[in-house]
């Protein structure tokens, strides 16, 4: 069948199945969290340069924030935890590729701004990276800018550099990284670099047709990049349930409990803000390709109702047989 080579959020037959159509989505903005533009004519103040040693839970070492965020060399804080990084991902190339490591983490889980990509099949690793090179792959929201980055570093690795990332990340097991929780208001959050964060003062507001996804521990996301610090989504009451209904048909694609089937990824437990802006990208035209095109008559009628309660959904479900959850 075609659509078993459809990739990303492929396999969501999902109105096919349930006899509805409904109008296409607008951009939903919350899956992109692009920080608000500071007012014209504002400078930014600068802060002391803070060179205190930083540690995390559970690990050994220390490193100041300089090091955490050195895009050719950032902080392992387990290295134990996942096998040797090869060069490219350990600390990038001078001077057009950051390492791999630093946005999407050793262990590949990354964060909502960017992707997972632990346990990513290898072909479709780097068939994803040739769309980036090609052009085929964008983001419909022009300025999402860590996408940007990831068409120039793409065009700058070599197939040699993209087979040796593919085949770490891919070697690694998808496990538990976001835990669902349903409701109907939300704290207050501000975008800082593409991650939603409590503002202060504990406010509350109405979560509307969205899914906040936050880190459980914002500081060790943020500012120290820990790598066992999970994510929590907050999702409208009712929508897991209404999103199994939508993606009962996932399976014929992303194989049993959406865990992935051949070179079709797994999708199940992965960052809803992702499946979201995939879904959406797919529907806007932005990412192309021979595999999402076969994804862009599934997703052409989405709505945003639907686009919010397929990802709480899939986001819910476990990655693996574990059943453990997500670490913090």
């Amino acid at each position: 069948m075609r659509m078993r080579i459809a990739v990303g959020v492929s396999g969501l037959a999902l109105l096919a199945a349930s006899g509805v159509l409904r109008a296409a989505a607008t951009i939903p903005d919350w899956a992109y969290a692009i920080p608000q533009a500071p007012p014209a004519g504002s400078a930014p103040q600068g802060a002391p340069v803070d060179t205190s040693g930083k540690q995390v839970p559970g690990s050994t070492l220390t490193f100041t924030r300089q090091q955490i965020s050195d895009g050719f060399g950032p902080a392992d804080w387990f290295p134990g935890d996942h096998p040797v990084m090869p060069e490219i991902v350990a600390h990038g190339k001078r001077p057009d590729v950051r390492a791999c490591g630093l946005c999407h983490y050793p262990n590949g889980k990354g964060r909502q701004e960017n992707a997972g990509v632990a346990g990513l099949p290898v072909s479709y690793f780097i068939q994803t990276m040739n769309d980036f090179r090609t052009g085929l792959r964008k983001s419909a929201e022009p300025r999402k800018t860590n996408t940007n980055l990831m068409i120039a570093y793409a065009k700058a690795m070599t197939p040699e550099e993209i087979k040796e990332t593919a085949e770490y990340f891919g070697a690694m097991t998808w496990t538990p990284w976001i835990r669902v929780v349903e409701t109907n208001t939300v704290p207050r959050m501000i975008s800082r670099g593409g991650i939603w964060v409590p503002v202060e003062g504990g406010e509350k507001e109405p979560i509307g047709v969205r899914i906040v996804e936050t880190p459980e521990y914002p500081e060790r996301t943020e500012i120290l990049r820990d790598p066992r610090a999970g994510f929590i989504a907050y999702a409208p009451v009712g929508s897991v349930k209404k999103g199994e209904a939508l993606a009962k048909t996932c399976g014929a694609c992303h194989g049993a409990d959406l865990r992935g089937l051949g070179p079709v990824p797994g999708i199940a437990g992965r960052s809803p803000s992702y499946l979201t802006r995939q879904m959406y990208d797919m529907q806007a035209g932005a990412r192309r390709g021979e595999w999402a095109e076969l994804m862009k008559p599934v997703v052409a009628n989405l709505s945003n109702d639907d686009l919010v309660n397929i990802a709480a959904y899939v986001s819910s479900l476990l990655p693996t047989a574990a059943t453990s959850a997500p670490q913090r």
